[in-house]
């Protein structure tokens, strides 16, 4: 071998030395967690409960920024063009993003699958079947029965027109085999006022904002739309033991780097989320905050990610729920 071979070869070499140093080196300047709302909700509490945990295990800061705007896609637009080197990540809702793209299709500026990289979904907030007291039913099957017997007299509120309220309360009309009216309203707040005040019957919300009104007796909880029931509510069944068979929903929670963020970065995220949602000490006050936590790896992130769309999507096409 020649000289010049040997230089060649030699700064292949420290290049790739470099390359592997530098890589088994990150983070080395702070991570930003986007969180696509304003600050305050239980997204934006588990960024904040969550974000020195992470940087414990990292040993890096972590920053929490609020970008709201656009159901989120302000947020989330920016993360997908930031550069894929794990410095910037999307910390929102699946649930929330997941029924926006699937209405809203290419007019979204950002594709889920194709334009990120999963980390974990990592919690949900359970979702709660509940009717104004006056509501002459008790569980669901009296509601079901309820809603039999005067098919499209019961209302339901959602935070409106394809909202995950909106597409619970589709979904609930296809696995019960009833009737029921769509009032859509122009947020959550105004949804639950008129929900409490008697001016609708019912409504599938999220526990975190509808826990104070069960415990107040404004609202009466039937059944938690979940897989398990909760801590939280232990007396009250879940949609599945109350006789609505497969029918769930949630706010998921989840974290995504931009797509063509190194696997080495992934993974070195993966194992920090692993840790950190495996322990108490967080499970415990996002849990006081109605978040279910869970770990979940990137792979079966990405099926969980395929399967919400996928769900949204069919409940969409099958009620011609169009973008207002």
């Amino acid at each position: 071998m020649n000289v010049k071979a040997v230089l060649k070869v030699a700064v292949g070499a420290a290049a790739l030395a470099l390359s592997l140093g530098a890589r088994a080196e990150w983070p080395e300047k702070p991570i930003t967690l986007v969180v696509p709302w304003p600050p305050g909700g239980g997204v934006d509490a588990a960024a904040r409960l969550a974000g020195p945990m992470l940087a414990k295990q990292l040993g890096q800061q972590v920053v929490v920024v609020n970008r709201p705007g656009a159901t989120g896609a302000i947020g989330a637009e920016s993360v997908a063009k930031a550069e894929p080197d794990g410095y910037t990540l999307l910390w929102s809702s699946l649930t929330s993003h997941g029924a926006y793209s699937a209405l809203y299709g290419d007019k979204v500026p950002y594709d889920l699958e194709k334009n990120f990289t999963p980390i974990s979904v990592f919690g949900s907030i359970p979702f709660v079947i509940v009717v104004n007291p006056n509501v002459k039913a008790n569980s669901v099957q009296e509601l079901v029965a309820l809603a039999k017997a005067k098919p499209g007299a019961l209302t339901y509120a959602s935070s409106g027109n394809g909202s995950v309220q909106h597409l619970a309360g589709e979904m609930f009309k296809r696995t019960a085999g009833v009737d029921l009216l769509h009032v859509p309203y122009k947020g959550i707040a105004p949804s639950l006022l008129d929900l409490v005040g008697g001016q609708v019957d019912m409504s599938i919300e999220s526990l975190a904002a509808t826990l104070p009104h069960i415990r107040n007796q404004k609202l009466r909880v039937l059944a938690v739309a979940s897989k398990e029931r909760t801590s939280l509510l232990p007396g009250v069944p879940t949609a599945a033991e109350a006789g609505l068979k497969d029918y769930e929903v949630s706010a998921k929670l989840f974290a995504l780097a931009p797509a063509g963020t190194p696997a080495p970065v992934i993974d070195k995220l993966d194992r920090a989320f692993k840790q950190v949602f495996s322990d108490k000490a967080l499970q415990e006050p996002l849990l006081a905050q109605s978040i279910v936590t869970r770990y979940a790896s990137p792979a079966e992130s990405a099926a969980v990610i395929r399967d919400e769309l996928t769900s949204f999507r069919t409940v969409i096409r099958a009620a011609n729920i169009r973008p207002e």
